[in-house]
């Protein structure tokens, strides 16, 4: 199952003792809204350790860059990488220097001082609009800084950015880190050579969202199996009463035009679970797709569904999930996404491949605590959706040799 048709170098392929390896991370973490910033889930800087600690092994002079939130293309203390630096000092010790830029001539001084195993930690990407510009002339600043280029930012990757994408014109030498190589297995493996059957569980509030990663399925796919918000558009198309369900009206002809080229494969709620108001403590019940009273709400998917989805789960041998099946952040409204995760936590016992991708349905798998119990967990929001739609990312492409 793990296949990819894509030619890319890993760092297993490339030599790297005493070089200088510009490495790109996603270390794109939660702070504390306050100052002294801190860390509040370190999931991304856990993910890239492997590659870092592979480099240093092999005697490599690392430079880690990333990106963090959204500043202005100006240096804003509260998306200042330091915190990144504090909690990898405390991992590394005295083997990792921080720089105050990420370019420069003191940058390139810094860089050209690293002995074998040492790390630096260059400041935020993003304190230089060039770098979501992809400016040339900042890209080639950057590999300034390096004889290697390795990029393990899979979240990132859909970004035609300086430090992604332009970069790897200046550097001769690039490859794929650890994390870039199994995410992308794992998800080119799902679209490219899944065992059958392979379902698809496509959950989240807007149709709009997933079209293309719909449609990408549905040419591929057994079953696509359809929850959260986006159940009641499907469900008006049909010329079913939703109620107050979110619906986007203006994607009814579109939800049926995909029921009518979809030929049985997609699967629609039978029953949901219905609430008075859009709170968790509201009046709530579970009522046929055929019964939604006129002023309540959909919030969940149903018993009955929750059976017939687990029972497709159960048989399927490829398993990709993307957004959750109803308001999971709403204890009361949370079963059918909690469902989904158990039944696909025992698909993996019984030798299933399974891949989640996309924030909100890692999210709810990290609440479940049953993260460690899937193949794969993607790291990339954005881009492991462009991905499920078929589309080239502009990160991998660079690496393809």
């Amino acid at each position: 199952m793990l296949y990819t048709t894509m030619h890319y170098k890993t760092i297993d392929d490339i030599d790297v003792q005493s070089k200088r390896v510009f490495l790109r991370v996603d270390f794109n973490v939660p702070l504390t809204k306050e100052a002294p910033y801190r860390i509040t889930d370190a999931t991304r800087i856990k993910a890239a350790s492997p590659t870092i600690e592979a480099l240093r092994k092999r005697g490599a002079r690392v430079i880690l860059a990333s990106h963090l939130g959204r500043p202005k293309g100006a240096p804003e203390a509260k998306y200042s990488l330091k915190p990144v630096f504090e909690h990898l000092q405390e991992k590394i010790g005295s083997a990792i220097s921080f720089a105050n830029d990420c370019v420069g001539a003191e940058v390139e001084k810094q860089a050209n001082a690293l002995k074998d195993g040492e790390v630096l930690l260059l400041e935020n990407l993003r304190f230089h609009p060039e770098e979501e510009k992809n400016d040339p002339a900042f890209a080639q600043q950057l590999a300034k800084l390096a004889d290697v280029y390795v990029d393990d930012a899979f979240g990132a990757a859909h970004r035609a950015h300086a430090s992604i994408e332009g970069i790897t014109h200046y550097v001769s030498v690039k490859a794929a880190g650890y994390l870039m190589d199994k995410e992308l297995k794992y998800l080119g493996g799902v679209l490219q050579n899944p065992a059958h059957p392979f379902i698809a569980i496509i959950g989240g509030a807007k149709i709009s969202g997933k079209i293309d990663v719909i449609q990408n399925l549905l040419g591929r796919a057994d079953k696509v199996l359809i929850g959260g918000g986006m159940t009641y558009t499907f469900l008006k198309a049909q010329g079913k009463e939703v109620g107050k369900s979110l619906v986007e009206e203006d994607k009814i002809e579109l939800a049926q035009s995909l029921l009518a080229q979809a030929g049985g494969k997609l699967m629609i709620p039978t029953d949901t679970v219905v609430a008075g108001e859009f709170k968790n403590e509201a009046e709530h019940k579970s009522v046929s797709v055929n019964n939604i009273p006129p002023d309540w709400m959909g919030v969940d998917i149903g018993p009955e569904t929750i059976k017939q989805f687990t029972e497709e789960i159960l048989k399927a041998k490829t398993i990709v999930w993307n957004g959750p099946m109803g308001v999971f952040e709403m204890s009361n409204y949370a079963n059918g996404t909690l469902a989904i995760a158990k039944a696909m936590a025992e698909a993996t016992g019984k030798g299933a491949t399974t891949v989640v991708g996309g924030g909100d349905s890692v999210a709810a798998l990290e609440q479940s605590g049953l993260a460690d119990k899937m193949s794969h967990v993607s790291t990339g929001g954005g881009a492991s959706l462009e991905f499920l739609e078929g589309k080239t990312l502009p990160g991998v492409k660079a690496l393809e040799s």
